[in-house]
């Protein structure tokens, strides 16, 4: 009852205000829970994404940090090795809105217990990749389904955001072609998106690949500082750290019994709707899978 209060309230729920309190229930997994597995973070170089590798580490995994600048995944590996003496650490570049790109990247991996896509981007103006996609939809949505789809891990995690509450499914302009262009829209749009595909594949992958999406709260990132710099410092006193951010995550990653298709965010299941208008149909997914796929070039299938 406490939990559901502070999930509505948004601003205690999301803040570390509700992960203080959230976390007195919880058990950790064991040290050594992701012995021997291997593990891929999208968007390690930093933020949410470098706290997700050192959480991995710690539970024993060996963790593939990538991002789009080797010099830069170097830099953060460096630093989870200072954190983790021992870590098992692997960079690699690889961008992952350019398809190309990830085609080439997935092609010499070998095979995956964790993918963890936390990859994002909140451009101001509308952009489109070199496949000619619009850049949040490429990053967020059409890379990360590619990459799924292509390595089939056991556990396949999205990172989406909170503010997909405020979104409906844009089936008829996933592109963005049409009205005012806004990156933060565009975000929450293809976070929207995010949580619908993870139940789709989820469907569609099973048993062999379990598939969920999660939101981390309010976190205190580099790219939260960068793209929204006003909600950053209003919001700062009560953000959490990058560390509480990737909670979920790394719970997910290592936790037993979690099923499959579901939207977390402090290593529970929460709505994926909570305005009614919001709310899409089964045609409608359908749809968004087939232009997902239509766009890639890659069906999923069992």
């Amino acid at each position: 009852m406490i939990d559901t209060l502070l999930d509505r309230t948004v601003v205690l729920g999301w803040s570390r205000v509700g992960f203080a309190l959230r976390r007195r229930g919880w058990t950790d997994p064991p040290p050594d829970a992701l012995r021997g597995t291997r593990a891929l973070v999208t968007g390690a170089s930093g933020g949410l994404g470098l706290a997700t590798v050192e959480g991995l580490a710690r539970l024993g995994a060996t963790v593939h940090l990538t991002g789009r600048s080797a010099e830069r995944g170097e830099e953060a590996a460096a630093r989870v090795r200072a954190a983790v003496p021992g870590a098992d650490l692997l960079v690699s570049a690889v961008d992952v809105g350019d398809l190309d790109d990830v085609r080439r990247f997935a092609a010499d991996l070998p095979p995956l217990d964790v993918l963890v896509h936390n990859a994002g981007v909140l451009p101001k103006e509308r952009v489109e990749t070199a496949q000619g996609h619009e850049q949040t939809l490429a990053v967020h949505v059409l890379g990360p389904y590619l990459l799924t789809v292509l390595t089939r891990p056991g556990r396949a995690l999205f990172v989406s955001s909170g503010g997909m509450y405020a979104q409906r499914l844009p089936v008829d302009d996933l592109q963005f072609r049409s009205g005012r262009y806004g990156g933060t829209a565009a975000y929450a749009r293809t976070k929207r998106m995010q949580v619908v595909l993870a139940g789709l594949l989820a469907r569609e992958l099973a048993p062999d690949t379990l598939v969920h999406a999660l939101h981390p709260g309010w976190a205190a990132s580099p790219g939260l500082t960068d793209s929204l710099p006003g909600f950053d410092r209003l919001v700062t006193p009560i953000l959490r750290t990058p560390e509480q951010g990737a909670d979920t995550a790394v719970w997910l990653a290592a936790a037993p019994d979690v099923g499959t298709g579901r939207f977390w965010q402090d290593r529970a299941p929460r709505p994926i709707h909570y305005l009614p208008w919001t709310r899409e149909d089964p045609k409608d997914q359908e749809r968004f899978l087939a232009k997902v796929r239509r766009l890639t070039g890659e069906p999923a299938g069992p």
